[in-house]
Parts: C-alpha cells; structure tokens; sequence
C-alpha cells in the first residue's frame, strides 16, 4: 500500500476538473491550462488530487444493430474496435493519451492522484457510453463486461506511473443505480478484484457516500471488506442532522470526523474525507467556509482520518454543459474563483499541510487515546445514534468509536448502547457476551428510546410498571440547571434496587446505575443522543446563533464516569475539543480545537505530575498560559493547536 493512507500521516488536496472545461476536460484538453491549474494548487499547498477519466470519454463504445434489432457488434463510432489493446477495451487512444500526460504535470508538481475509474455519476449527471445506454451499470453483464475492460485499461497501463497513489472504484457508483446489498456487494468486489488482478501495490478507495449499517444496499462493513480505503463525503446539507446548525457551529466542525469514524470503525479499515464541501455561498461566505475548514480538517487529522479532500478545484459559474447548466450549486464550489483567484479554504487547507509537514515536531502523529466503544443496534436511526453520541462525548471530554451489534463485541473498559429502540435490537447471543464483559469489570451504558431488555430488572435495577406510545416531556435538574426533553414514550419505572442518580420533576428516574459483578450498568430513561442529533440542543453560543437554546446535555454523560484512567488532561470548555496521543509513557501531544466560530480560554487541568512544555500554534495564533495543574489556552474562532505535555 502506498503511503498516502498511512496511519498518523495527513495529506490535503481536492477533487479536480479543468478551470477551463469541467467535465468536458478530456474532450477539450488543453494541457497548458491544466498545467497552470495544477502550479496554483501546488502553492496553495495541495498534494493529492482526485481525478476523474470520464467514462464516455474514454470507453466511447457504440452498439451497432442488425436485422430486426439483433445486436451486431460494438464500434467507436462508425469505425470497427481496431486490434490494439485499446480496442480491445472500447478505449480512445487518444483520450487515455490525454491522461498520461495529466499523469506527467501531476508529478512535475509534486502531486499524488486518486483515480475514481468508473465515473457515471458526477453532480448530478449519470455519463454513460452510448453503446451502454439504458442498462443498469451495476447489474446488468453487459455493462459489466465493458466496465472490467476499462478497468483492466486503465490499471494495466498507469499503474506504474509514479503519480498514482490510489484506485477509486468511481465517484459515487451508488448513485448509478437502484441496488440490492447482494448485487452492491458483487459489482464492488468486480471492480475491486480486476484492479486488483492488474495492480496489488496501490490501495483501492470505495468512493461512495451515505453508508449504513442497515436498510443500505451498500454497508461499511461490506465496503472494509471489499476495499482498503473507506471514504466520506460529508455535506451538510446532504446529510441528515448537519445542517442544523450553521457552518462553523460544533455540529458542522465534528460533521466530517464524526462520520468518517463511523464508517471506519464499523467497516474496519482506515477512511479519510474524500469529498468536504459546504455547498456554496448561498450556505455561508467564503471568509465563514475557510473558518469551518480550518476546524474541520484539523479535527480529522486529529482522529487519524489520513486526509482531506475539497469538493472542487475551481468554480464553473461560466460552463454551459449539464450539470453546471442544470444546479446551480455546482458552479460555484471551488477553492479557486473562476479568475484563479484563491479562496480562505485554500488557505486554510495549506497552513495546516505546512504545519504538519514543517512545524510539528513528529513524524506521525500517535493515534488518540479512546474511552468507550459505541455500539449500535438494529431499528434505530443508526446515524442519529452515532453523531449524537459523538458530540457529546466530545463535549464531555470523551473519545469514542463505533461497532454494529452483529459484529464481534470488541474488547473494551466501556460500552455505550445509545437510544436503544424496538425489541428485535440487542440479540442474546450479543447481549449474552457484553453482560459477561460487564460482570468481568467493564461499565455498560444505555438510554433507552422504547428499549425492550430481556432481565431489566434484575440486570439494571428498576421495574416497569407501565409502558405506552404517548410521547412525553421529562424536566429535572442537572447542575443547576434546568432541562426538558421530549420522549416519544412513556414508561413509568420503579427502583428495585437501583442506586438513582437523577430523577425528574415526579420523582422518576431518570440516570441510575447499578452494580453488576464486578462492573457496573448505567441507565438513561430517554434517548439522549437522538435528542442531541435531531435538534440545537448543544453548547452553542455566539453573535451567529443567538437564537438557540443552550442545553447542556452532555452534562450527563460527563457526570457517569466513563473517562479512561489513562487519560492526563480534562478541560472546563465544552466546545473545545482535547484528543490525547502518547509519544511514550512520559510524553503527549494534546490537540486542542475550538469548535465555535468564537474566541475561547479554556483551562486544561492535567494529572499529577504532567506538565505543559510547549505549545505549536497552527493558523491564527494562540497563548498558552502554564499553572501548577495544567494551562489555559486562548484560542481563535474555529482554530486548533498542538500542545506538548510531559511528566
């Protein structure tokens, strides 16, 4: 595997179409201008491209036709397939030469290229060959056949060229076609395996979007089976619960991370954020894109995303072909203005490949120290489930990753089964092998949405004594504040044993726990993380959202303990983020991000007998303050550091 993906590197680079020619760039080459686009994005401090061999460009294949519409043979235009390799495959010649030389100017300028091989699907345009039109890409043999012949082209012939750093099965081949989980599985596997039968030195990246555990054709655990690289491409608006706040808020900065930790961990293999994007200037200004940027791919280097990827190269305002005719949104998604001039995300993205490559003063970044794995169940909203917990775990100073409760239950000090719903959600086999875990030592956690548990009551210490659909409204007191949430049901519960250490406005509980063997199980009464997924109810403060209640929910993961011992630093900031990577035993670097679009002073508290020696300032500066237990750090809007701590 080539070392683009290499665990504690981090690369920056974007999605790339000509400035002069968007899609249409292999049929209107122009190899100066190309070459101009390439030495900008270079001094904006690119590395890595990802490019797209447009498959009707390149395979422009057509079906000729006999007697009644019998199929005859398959041409390049008008001309029979000649008897070369290229023809052999479909390919024009000319275009592919087309692309080695774009292969020549991406090395000349240092840069390493993703190739998504089989683009149809690009903003909202399915590009098909002629001689393939109206058969189903991802099913149909015949498409099929033609595909693996590109594929096998493609591979074969620049596989050795020194600007190949990865294979990308194509731009979001899951938006090609209605499929079932099987026929996904299958067409993925083709593509992988004939890349694989011609190259087994490069990675090769899956290049979808919107993976599920369940209820999706394409699953993250199908995909890390399949594939070496899993990818994101994490819009906001595109994605559900990420655009409720607005760009640079602690849900939009977390937005990328969060998912991309989602796919990785439930799919077992590294990811990065292929495609970031805010979607234009009608979503927010270029100055607010290069703050949220900023924040953004920081917080992905600090969870070992191995990179981060613009979605696009160049704004297309002035392009007449589909799609840039039919959305407007695609004509204006660049880090280069139409007239070349760069916008605050190129910026931002090369200040932070030039700190990492220059001034931090490691090689590789350590990976960060976890604390609880997060395991997600059948009939619930997975994703809400999963981001939810992930803001307020790291609102609450806690890392966490992710496991499906069909997988092996992975060794850990801490379980967290959010929003737990339906009966059919927890297998005995599953809960069986977890409460063993727990009675080994191990601290369990779960809220529940309308979680039916087999043994509730002798296991977490309360009875029910009723249950009905009727949504109801819980309001208690954490810290001296006040909090009401909504719950889309309503059981009322008795303690049996349990020790409660919240309740409600009646009494009722609402967080206990209770001892089990040698570990112990928490309870939530209410589906705690779909709540902070679906609505503002974060920390969230500032002249951009004065509007927005403050509930500080995760107050009450932060009140249960779950933190791992081996961790040194704790901050007073919900809104600042701290990951923890050890060097050695006698040494971290801890990555502090602010996540609002605000200033903040933050006081880091450390363990006995750590101190703070140094501290990196990234993009805009920031002041570190050292005091008998720790430091405060003054940080900018939406900007992250690195402070180095030793004991």
């Amino acid at each position: 595997m080539t070392d683009i993906f290499e665990s504690g590197k981090f690369f920056v680079g974007c999605n790339y179409w000509a400035s002069h020619a968007g899609t249409f760039m292999w049929r209107n080459w122009d190899a100066a201008q190309v070459d101009d686009d390439l030495a900008r994005l270079e001094r904006g401090g690119l590395t890595v491209l990802r490019v797209f061999p447009l498959w009707p460009d390149f395979q422009p294949i057509k079906q000729m036709y006999g007697l009644c519409g019998g199929k005859r043979e398959m041409r390049l235009g008008e001309e029979p397939l000649p008897f070369t390799e290229e023809g052999k495959c479909g390919v024009d010649k000319t275009v592919a030469d087309h692309f080695a030389e774009f292969c020549d100017i991406a090395e000349k300028h240092h840069m390493k290229l993703i190739v998504g091989l089989v683009t149809g699907w690009m903003s909202g345009r399915l590009h098909m060959p002629e001689g393939l039109a109206g058969l189903d890409p991802l099913t149909n043999p015949t498409a099929i056949k033609w595909e693996i012949k590109f594929v096998r082209y493609m591979v074969r012939r620049f596989k050795d060229h020194p600007a190949i750093g990865a294979w990308d099965l194509g731009n979001e081949c899951n938006c090609m076609g209605n499929v079932d989980t099987d026929s996904a599985f299958v067409w993925a596997s083709i593509i992988t395996n004939t890349v694989r039968s011609e190259d087994k030195t490069h990675p090769v990246v899956s290049g979808m979007h919107g993976l599920r555990p369940e209820g999706h054709a394409w699953s993250p655990a199908d995909q890390g089976e399949i594939l070496d690289i899993l990818c994101t491409h994490p819009y906001p608006m595109f994605t559900a619960y990420c655009d409720i706040d607005p760009l640079g808020s602690m849900r939009s900065t977390l937005h990328a991370t969060a998912e991309s930790v989602f796919f990785g961990t439930l799919g077992g293999k590294p990811c990065f954020v292929e495609e970031a994007g805010n979607l234009g200037p009608m979503i927010a200004s270029n100055e607010k894109t290069g703050d949220y940027v900023r924040a953004s791919a920081f917080s992905a280097w600090a969870h070992d995303l191995r990179g981060y990827t613009w979605w696009c190269a160049h704004d297309q305002t002035e392009l007449e072909q589909a799609p840039y005719d039919w959305h407007p949104m695609e004509r204006e998604l660049g880090l280069l203005k139409t007239d070349g001039t760069p916008k605050p995300d190129l910026d931002e993205l090369g200040k932070l490949a030039d700190f990492i490559n220059k001034e931090f003063p490691y090689e590789k970044l350590p990976t960060r120290v976890k604390d609880a794995v997060c395991i997600l169940s059948r009939s619930q909203d997975t994703w809400a489930a999963a981001f939810g917990s992930f803001i307020l775990a790291k609102q609450a100073g806690l890392d966490i990753e992710f496991s499906w409760v069909f997988d092996e239950v992975p060794e850990a000090d801490v379980y967290m089964l959010p929003s737990v719903a339906g009966g059919a959600s927890l297998p005995k086999h599953f809960t069986d092998v977890l409460f063993d875990r727990v009675k080994n030592g191990a601290t369990l956690y779960l809220s529940s949405e309308n979680a039916l548990v087999a043994k509730f009551e002798e296991l977490f210490g309360l009875k029910v004594i009723t249950r009905s659909r009727a949504a109801g409204e819980t309001k208690f007191t954490l810290d001296g504040e006040e909090f009401s949430v909504r719950k889309p049901y309503t059981t009322v519960y008795e303690n049996a044993g349990a020790n409660v250490l919240l309740t409600d406005d009646r009494g009722m509980p609402v967080v206990s726990e209770k001892a089990y063997g040698k570990g112990r199980i928490i309870f939530v009464s209410f589906p705690l993380e779909n709540i902070a997924a679906t609505h503002s109810a974060l920390v969230i403060d500032g002249k951009d959202v004065p509007y927005i209640e403050k509930v500080n929910l995760w107050k009450i993961y932060a009140m249960l303990g779950l933190k791992n011992p081996m961790k040194c630093a704790a901050c007073d900031t919900p809104t600042v983020g701290v990951t923890e990577h050890p060097v050695s035993e006698n040494e971290r670097v801890l990555l502090v991000l602010n996540h609002t679009a605000d200033a903040k002073c933050a006081k880091i508290t450390l363990s006995d007998g750590w101190r703070a020696e140094k501290l990196y300032s990234v993009s805009k500066p920031s002041k570190m303050t050292a005091s008998a237990d720790g430091f405060t750090i003054d940080l900018c809007g939406n900007t992250g550091a690195a402070v180095i701590v030793k004991k």
